[in-house]
């Protein structure tokens, strides 16, 4: 059976998943959900010549939010049931624990650098919406449309399809056969909760990064536009401090891609990262926060890549790195689509794609 085949596989990956640990154990080092790879080249680059874990995870993530990788990051990509794209981006420093957040963010392109002016030119954490945007261009960022040719056709089609899919529930007419507006029915629904997943392929490509400096210093970033054809208003987890990523010096951090409205209630990237503050490695810890979810919504699609900092400070300091991006089906693990990932320290030598093993 499949279960069978999932578990028979199961010890070989993990065998794999601790070669790869030990492979790749250097800092400083730059890994990302997905193989975007330009972004961490980028990334790699800033901490190769010196320069700060902050300015790595910004610059990197904005090379997506340009490139609009996969379509799910960046202008253009993921309209929402009105056609526009909205942005939501992170970044957190380990060190301080400090973070900058912007969700639903209208009109600016730039979502991970205004996260970091959030961060440094405000006391706050994070501003949605209209309001970001506001704040945005009184720190300077350009307003400009983040509707392309290609998003609105993806838009238009959507609509000449009955808005299938969509992400509502429990209301009337029936979301399942028409578009809205939708309402509440005047009794009890006819219909009762579909565990099934809305995600379809390429609607959960967040670019989460975690890079580690020289000085062993962490700092951690998102950005995304989110899911396509989403509720207007709807921010999911990559803005959130502890869903889409978390960082802390003193452990590592963690970043997830995937369902995001079912990850972030369960803050996965906290969980790890605390997981491996009680002394899990990354595998454990990340296999842990993903069965947590399995419990709930066994049907999910979800991901956490974790970098824990071991070793002593200096030469000797080394980081352990692991991903594993999977649905699990009691006890057995297997992935919920084909993923790559890229990876980039010193010992690699360049930005390397690796192939997560089906398990």
């Amino acid at each position: 059976s499949f279960k069978l085949r999932a578990m028979a596989y199961f010890p070989v990956a993990v065998a794999l998943c601790a070669l790869l640990t030990l492979a790749l154990g250097s800092v400083p080092i730059v890994i990302n959900t997905w193989p975007f790879t330009n972004a961490t080249a980028k990334a790699w680059s800033v901490l190769a010549s010196g320069g700060s874990r902050l300015d790595a995870i910004e610059q990197g993530c904005h090379v997506c939010e340009i490139e609009r990788c996969d379509g799910s990051v960046g202008y253009g990509g993921s309209p929402n049931e009105d056609g526009e794209t909205t942005l939501d981006a992170m970044i957190m420093d380990g060190p301080t624990h400090d973070v900058g957040s912007v969700g639903c963010l209208k009109r600016v392109k730039a979502a991970i650098s205004v996260a970091r002016s959030v961060m440094e030119h405000t006391t706050q954490t994070l501003l949605v919406g209209d309001d970001a945007t506001r704040f945005a261009t009184e720190m300077g960022f350009q307003q400009e449309s983040l509707q392309t040719d290609q998003s609105r056709a993806q838009w238009e089609e959507w609509k000449s399809k009955q808005c299938q899919p969509n992400f509502w529930k429990d209301v009337v007419p029936n979301p399942k056969t028409t578009c809205g507006p939708y309402y509440l029915p005047d009794n009890s629904p006819s219909w009762k909760r579909d565990p099934s997943n809305s995600l379809v392929e390429g609607n959960h490509d967040t670019i989460g990064m975690i890079a580690i400096d020289k000085d062993g210093n962490v700092a951690g970033g998102t950005s995304t536009n989110g899911l396509t054809f989403k509720i207007p208003g709807r921010v999911g987890d990559s803005p959130i401090a502890g869903a889409g990523a978390y960082v802390d010096n003193e452990v590592g951090g963690a970043a997830a891609t995937g369902d995001g409205d079912t990850m972030m209630r369960f803050l996965p990237t906290y969980q790890t990262v605390e997981s491996m503050r009680m002394g899990m490695d990354p595998q454990t810890a990340a296999e842990s926060v993903i069965r947590r979810i399995e419990k709930y919504y066994p049907n999910f699609q979800g991901g956490v890549v974790a970098v824990n900092k071991t070793g002593h400070f200096g030469k000797s300091h080394a980081a352990h790195v692991l991903i594993c991006f999977s649905v699990w089906y009691d006890g057995a693990a297997t992935h919920g689509f084909n993923l790559t990932y890229s990876v980039r320290n010193q010992k690699l030598g360049a930005v390397k794609v690796f192939v997560a093993p089906e398990v």
